[in-house]
């Protein structure tokens, strides 16, 4: 059957006066269509996951009376096998009667390995330990001890301690080289199991990487552990699957969504990127209480990338300065001035936002909304100065572009769209005015997004009219060349990270599941931007998502309920 010409938007036939890019189609098909998963078997592995918690919980219980140590490296295999959602209380017990104890038993006070974790762990959970407690791991040149570099583990345990960095902390970035040095050094020595681990942490560190990949990694690594729990192995293996079904049955209803709205023929210059789009807001928040936020925060995500692409890759000056206007009334009679395709994407956003607020309605929380609408206005508002620079033959100040592209980057939008469904244990209305503030944390997390975009995109982008990128920006202003723009801004995005770890230390302004949002954030645009523009050539991120959302955990016969 033909398309009739009528049928395609008219802005797409007026006016050829237009900027352009060429993206590739989406990598995925219909995959997810059509994938389905046997409801009676998760419902059986569900089942067994229950029991199994609550072996892992005695356990945990066990443990509480068993040296610092071991109990340390109990939980920090729950956390990295991905079931500590589980056992929160249980975890802040043990943690809390660790740090108010502070120390360690004799044998263990000079172990680097042991410092090391207990210096992680509990910075992760927000407690505040000096940096001081390496200083005795130095010799009396003020150096590290060659000795150190022998003991593979106790290295790469100070290696995943020294991401826990902080500003002012110079031990800790002398430790990050220290360890990274010699680890490189030393892969060629070590059998492969350990080769492996050490090759995946200097990858990716566990403070950077996304929780869901941390744990499909590690459960590799944990098998082969001789001192491995069986029944947490189990438990990690079954609960894996059973949320990868859940994840899995949300990608189809939003592809659903998605094929129903035909935008990828009503608005072909688009980027065709849901299961992308997917995977940056699963990262976000995993749990299976989320599973609301996760599909409705991923149709704004896809509006999101819509205006972008609208803005960078079709719009014209006069249209796009309408289509803000109208956003900012926020009304649905504001769309009647705009040509055909924008009216489209306006009313799909008032859609999406009408979700939002019937849930957080049932819910007695509709403060939240103005909060949220507000996050998306101001979105649009940076997009549209930066298609005004760009009018303008205008290259901003680096700082002038920062400011901006701290909310161009989305997150902030995305962050405040996110709070409207993690309930009111997490998201109270201080949280949203705390938010709408935006704290160091969340200007931190946009800043890694917006200068990991731009160095790994700008080329691609200036091929085509475009506003200039953080890297033109940069160079501009210092007079120097692009590698050198790199360096400074890589420079920039290591800063942000040791704001993100000061905002965790107690006590915080908002809950922990908020912050480890916001955190998950820049670890999966880390993830994202690794060897590329992975969203816009998604097919850098292909094997990842599959890894993830497409392949099943091996899983031992003798496992299965």
């Amino acid at each position: 059957m033909s398309i009739q010409a009528s049928a395609v938007p008219v802005a797409f036939t007026q006016n050829k006066n237009r900027p352009s890019a060429d993206f590739h189609p989406t990598i995925w098909g219909d995959y997810f269509l059509s994938h389905c998963v046997q409801k009676e078997h998760i419902e059986k592995m569900q089942q067994h996951v229950e029991e199994l918690k609550e072996e892992v919980k005695g356990l945990v219980m066990k443990y509480s009376q068993k040296k610092t140590l071991q109990k340390l490296e109990l939980i920090d295999a729950i956390q990295r096998l991905g079931v500590s959602y589980h056992f929160e209380r249980e975890i802040n017990e043990v943690l809390e009667k660790i740090y108010s104890s502070y120390g360690f038993h004799d044998e263990e006070d000079g172990d680097l390995y042991a410092i090391s974790l207990w210096f992680r762990l509990l910075r992760q959970h927000g407690y505040y330990i000096s940096c001081d407690v390496f200083n005795k791991f130095k010799d009396g040149d003020g150096k590290f001890k060659a000795s150190l570099t022998v003991d593979i583990p106790s290295m790469l345990s100070l290696y995943e301690a020294a991401h826990l960095r902080m500003h002012g902390e110079e031990i800790l970035d002398e430790v990050l080289d220290f360890t990274t040095t010699h680890l490189q050094s030393k892969l060629g020595n070590m059998n492969s199991d350990l080769a492996g681990k050490v090759t995946f942490a200097l990858n990716r560190s566990i403070r950077k990487n996304i929780p869901r990949l941390e744990t499909r990694h590690y459960i590799s690594f944990y098998l082969k552990e001789n001192s491995h729990s069986e029944t947490l192995l189990k438990l990690a293996q079954l609960d894996f699957s059973v949320l990868q079904a859940l994840h899995q049955k949300e990608v189809a209803n939003l592809s659903r969504w998605w094929k129903n709205l035909d935008f990828k023929r009503k608005l072909p210059y688009a980027r065709d990127r849901l299961v992308e789009l997917y995977f940056w807001i699963y990262a976000m928040f995993l749990e299976p209480q989320y599973s609301l936020a996760r599909v409705l925060v991923t149709k704004v995500a896809v509006m999101v990338s819509i205006i972008d692409d609208t803005v960078d890759a079709h719009g014209t000056y006069e249209e796009i300065k309408l289509f803000t206007e109208a956003v900012m009334r926020w009304d649905i009679s504001a769309k009647d001035v705009l040509p055909d395709y924008m009216k489209m994407i306006c009313q799909e956003i008032l859609d999406i936002y009408s979700q939002f607020e019937e849930h957080i309605d049932k819910e007695g929380r509709s403060y939240g909304l103005a909060y949220a609408k507000q996050a998306m206005r101001e979105l649009v508002q940076a997009y549209f100065a930066e298609v005004d620079w760009f009018h303008n033959k205008n290259t901003p100040r680096l700082e002038e572009y920062i400011s901006n592209g701290e909310v161009s980057a989305a997150f902030y939008a995305l962050i405040t769209a996110s709070l409207l469904c993690m309930g009111e244990g997490s998201a109270t209305e201080e949280t949203f005015i705390w938010a709408s503030n935006k704290p160091k944390i969340i200007k931190a997390v946009s800043l890694i997004g917006r200068l990991l975009n731009d160095i790994k995109s700008h080329k691609f982008e200036q091929k085509r009219e475009h506003c200039a990128s953080a890297v033109e920006c940069c160079m501009e202003q210092h007079g120097v060349e692009e590698e050198e723009a790199h360096k400074m801004l890589h420079q920039e995005i290591e800063n942000a990270w040791k704001d993100i770890n000061q905002e965790f230390m107690k006590p915080t302004t908002v809950a922990t599941p908020v912050l480890d949002c916001v955190l998950n954030i820049a670890r999966v645009s880390d993830v994202i931007y690794e060897d590329g523009d992975g969203y816009t050539n998604s097919h850098l991120i292909k094997d990842t998502i599959t890894l993830l959302l497409v392949d099943p955990i091996p899983i031992h016969e003798h496992l299965l309920p």
